[in-house]
């Protein structure tokens, strides 16, 4: 093994934290692992990792070095894609919001496939925290401003939203033409999960938000199961104005309060702060960029 593919070995090691799991990634011998780093080692003369039952860790000297090779590595790859013309190539892991990507990315996904025939794409999907250095991934598709400073989100869509109720719902409790109208009013409660907490409903009028809290029997933690429990009439939802096109196509649905629309929602692509994006990382997220821009509505 050369120099580069010694660097490239070391470094998916300390991305994973795991000889065995950097040689799945790699498709390689776990001996053939240990042997490639027992060498470095030897070449540098200096201990580049710690070894635990548990995982393994880069030494201060491992660090540093980890760091030169990742410029290192995403240098080269840009240089020799800008002189050879090269397509970019490999293995490309990204973790979405399955719901966001059904609607955005798979539509165009062939297409993606079709430009750049050396991309193989690992999709997982979530709505969890995901720690893309140690679990491998590239790069996340997810809604709402980043919390983690040790990531770079790349702003690709606002997504507009607006308040929503079945037809049934509105018979039994009218239909609200202003917030002030929202007495005897109930709303299906979206938990965060990232605080655990009832999300309020929102509604903005020139520069002025408010923010409301209404009576609610029943609580949920995903997309599909709130836009499911406004249908069957249990209160009214906030929710991007993409998610319920067909329901307000097929009259299940009803938009309410139009003149009070909530802010609309930001969509992000995240990648780690101390990384260079290789070439395939960024034709990704230009693509998805242009995904996004081409279904919203105008």
């Amino acid at each position: 093994m050369d120099k580069l593919d010694a660097m490239r070995l070391f470094a998916r090691i300390v991305d994973r934290r795991s000889f065995t799991l950097a040689a799945q990634d790699l498709d390689l011998p776990r001996s053939t692992v240990t042997e490639v780093i027992k060498q470095l080692e030897a070449r540098l003369g200096v201990r580049l990792l710690e070894r635990t039952t548990r995982q393994v860790r880069p030494t201060l000297d491992g660090e540093a070095y980890y760091q030169r090779c990742l410029g290192i590595l995403a240098e080269i790859e840009e240089a020799e894609a800008a002189f050879t013309g090269a397509r970019p190539a490999g293995l490309l892991r990204v973790d979405v919001h399955s719901v966001l990507a059904r609607h955005f990315m798979l539509p165009g996904l062939p297409d993606f496939l079709a430009r750049y025939p050396g991309i193989q794409l690992r999709i997982g999907e979530g709505d969890r925290y995901v720690d893309l250095v140690r679990e491998g991934v590239d790069c996340v598709l997810r809604v709402g401003k980043p919390g983690d400073s040790s990531m770079i989100g790349r702003q690709i869509a606002l997504l507009p939203e607006g308040t929503y109720a079945s037809p049934g719902y509105l018979e039994r409790h009218g239909t609200p033409s202003a917030p002030d109208d929202l007495a005897g009013h109930h709303m299906v409660a979206f938990v965060s999960s990232a605080t655990g907490s009832v999300l309020p409903l929102e509604f903005r009028h020139g520069e002025t938000v408010r923010e409301v809290l209404l009576p609610h029997t029943v609580s949920v933690a995903g997309a599909e199961m709130y836009a499911a429990t406004a249908r069957l009439g249990l209160g009214l939802i906030q929710v991007p104005s993409y998610r319920v096109q067909d329901d307000l196509a097929r009259g299940t649905l009803v938009e309410v309060l139009k003149d009070f629309p909530p802010t609309p929602s930001p969509v992000y692509v995240l990648y780690p702060q101390n990384r260079q994006l290789s070439p395939r990382v960024r034709v990704f997220i230009d693509w998805l960029g242009a995904e996004f821009a081409r279904r919203l509505p105008a």
